[in-house]
């Protein structure tokens, strides 16, 4: 790991296709000629942010505090699974921007306020998740932030540039020695039950049937008071989140307000949702995560690589750290040569090399070439665990390799085929495939090369979708 990457850790007891993206461009952004070739500007141009609290302050406070020197900037990740996934991107995102402009970033996992839940966005309350669970959670969310900052400064960052630090924190550090009663009497008087009544996302779960618990009301006051623990212990003063956590970063900012008088200010990024407008999470069961054990560098590759051709332009101002005259250089080019898809590819390349880094790319193509392209060679150059990823579904089987093991064989020792003539005829129907070739001869003896790849693996399809991989022992 490069050496100017500082993981602080804090109390962590251990952390389909045809899916699209959308996203609104549109925000409230209007910087003074001052502030036009600052970080701000930058971002909002790329459609990165879309909001500023309080309004006034992108204007000229924020944009003078950014020039004055390295700010302290956080965003906050509630591990309420093992994973972050494509809606949670473009918070990092945000965040490796500020980085690589010299200010220092915070990550800071909820290991308190996942217990809790944050009513933001949802029409009913979360399942309530045990404390094995939350940890276990903030592991894996822990291992993604991790590896992409780790893949941004070494694949993507000017070495010429000092960067700021990123320290990823978890909030339990902070709450764990505290009770209710302590809480409830040092920061609770402090809230204003008409302010906090007065949030979107408490005034729409109100008003449904099921309405909303205390303890999902009490989670903007403790979202609050992370803001203020993290001002007064690192002097951070921006909180970057998602548009529908406008209500929390309200809530911080006031916070901050009344018990120390520090300015602070809240950005908001736009929500990235699906085609049917709903917002791209795990809520609605249609993720895409960063994690590699649930979605493979391919299956990430391939989903950038299917969005429609006029959300290309938008996303690789948002989801790539491409300069803008590249992204409209490159959008021509498309333009001239629709076929090609330079922009499709140059997007899912420069999101899965930032997500799963250079070999995480590499695999992606591989396995692509090896599905679309029925390329044996990229079949040989494959993995295991390449394999297995791009057959998701397809049973594993290893088999010892006995001389004059025939293709018959084969199918009827993994169960591919049913027994007795019906399965003979189908092999020779020519219904499989071995290593993407059809076979017609059933009693064709297996040949090293061309039945088994070099890695000793063969690739058998029966049918159109049904997929085995064998692993060949004894060669």
């Amino acid at each position: 790991m490069a050496a100017s990457v500082l993981w602080r850790r804090g109390y962590v007891s251990c952390l389909p296709r045809g899916r699209r993206l959308y996203f609104t461009p549109r925000s409230k952004f209007h910087c003074s000629p001052s502030a036009h070739n600052g970080l701000l500007f930058s971002l909002n141009k790329r459609g990165i942010l879309k909001d500023c609290f309080p309004e006034n302050a992108a204007q000229d406070e924020l944009p003078l505090l950014l020039q004055s020197g390295a700010q302290t900037v956080y965003c906050g990740f509630d591990p309420t699974a093992d994973s972050l996934h494509v809606g949670n991107l473009l918070a990092i995102i945000g965040l490796l921007h500020f980085r690589s402009a010299g200010h220092h970033v915070l990550a800071v996992l909820g290991g308190a306020t996942a217990q809790i839940g944050d009513p933001s966005g949802k029409t009913s309350e979360r399942e309530r998740l045990s404390e094995d669970a939350v940890h276990a959670n903030t592991r894996g969310i822990r291992e993604s932030i991790e590896r992409i900052f780790t893949n941004h400064e070494l694949l993507f960052h000017d070495s010429s540039v000092k960067m700021g630090t990123v320290t990823v924190l978890n909030n339990l550090s902070w709450y764990k020695n505290w009770n209710v009663v302590r809480f409830l009497s040092e920061a609770g008087r402090h809230f204003r039950m008409g302010t906090m009544l007065s949030r979107h996302s408490v005034r729409s779960r109100l008003k449904s049937a099921d309405g909303m618990s205390l303890t999902e009301f009490t989670y903007q006051a403790f979202q609050a008071y992370d803001f203020y623990h993290l001002n007064q212990i690192y002097g951070c003063k921006i909180q970057l989140g998602g548009t529908d956590q406008s209500g929390n970063l309200m809530s911080g900012h006031e916070y901050i307000g009344k018990v120390s008088g520090e300015d602070v200010y809240g950005l908001t990024i736009p929500l990235v949702t699906s085609s049917v407008g709903d917002k791209l999470g795990k809520t609605a069961g249609n993720a895409v995560w960063l994690n590699r054990d649930k979605t493979s560098p391919f299956e990430l590759y391939q989903f950038f690589l299917r969005q429609p051709d006029t959300s290309v332009e938008g996303y690789l101002k948002l989801f790539t750290f491409l300069p803008l005259m590249e992204v409209e250089k490159l959008m021509e080019q498309q333009r001239k040569d629709p076929g090609k898809r330079l922009a499709h590819k140059r997007l899912a390349a420069e999101v899965t090399k930032l997500v799963h880094g250079k070999e995480g790319l590499e695999s992606a193509k591989r396995s692509t070439n090896a599905l679309y392209n029925s390329s044996v060679q990229a079949l040989e150059e494959m993995s295991d665990e390449e394999l297995q990823e791009l057959f998701r579904e397809a049973p594993f089987h290893e088999l010892l390799l006995e001389p004059g093991t025939t293709v018959i064989d084969a199918c009827r020792r993994i169960s591919a085929i049913p027994e007795g003539p019906r399965g003979y005829q189908m092999v020779s129907d020519g219904a499989v495939l071995i290593n993407h070739k059809r076979i017609e001869n059933p009693e064709q003896v297996l040949i090293p090369r061309i039945h088994i790849l070099s890695n000793g693996l063969t690739l058998l399809r029966v049918g159109k979708k049904n997929y085995y991989i064998i692993r060949w022992l004894g060669l």
